[in-house]
């Protein structure tokens, strides 16, 4: 399985329920990269898209323990051991924290969206640069949005 975030230099990812920072072209190399394949994503990060609806092109699946979520155009797991079931290869997770948290020891490639900036923050996705099992296999040139500094690397489990 693949993963894609958005991640602070302090390896922040959301606060409020939120991203920290929107990004023009990172939502669309976002669309571009996960278009066609399915999404793995927790209730809380689907109640964060436009009305709470699942991405449409991608087979949207949710892990939720809640039995009676049942949002239309998605399939949910109740469990780990039934969504890895169901997941296929070429998936991406895509939050939120707890979800990339119980994936990460599954995923193979890791696209990560680096910010350089810090924002506050009370959810974070794991520090791959201190992570012995990744390694950066590829690394964009730094680009910048409004004056807020980034760039592209991708990881491979090695």
């Amino acid at each position: 399985m693949n993963l894609i975030v958005a991640a602070d230099q302090n390896w922040a990812i959301g606060k409020g329920g939120d991203q920290l920072a929107y990004i023009p072209e990172d939502l669309k190399r976002f669309k571009t990269l996960t278009l066609g394949h399915p999404v793995i994503l927790g209730r809380k990060t689907l109640a964060t898209f436009p009305g709470g609806r699942p991405l449409k092109g991608r087979r949207n699946l949710i892990l939720s323990a809640n039995p009676s979520f049942a949002p239309e155009g998605a399939e949910v797991c109740p469990s780990l051991e039934v969504l890895l079931s169901r997941a296929p290869e070429d998936a991406f997770v895509i939050g939120g924290e707890s979800v990339y948290r119980a994936l990460l020891p599954h995923c193979n490639t890791a696209y990560v969206t680096k910010i350089g900036a810090a924002f506050p923050a009370d959810r974070w996705f794991p520090d791959l640069d201190a992570d012995p099992a990744w390694t950066i296999t590829e690394e964009s040139e730094p680009m910048e949005h409004d004056g807020l500094p980034f760039r592209y690397v991708t990881y491979k489990r090695i």
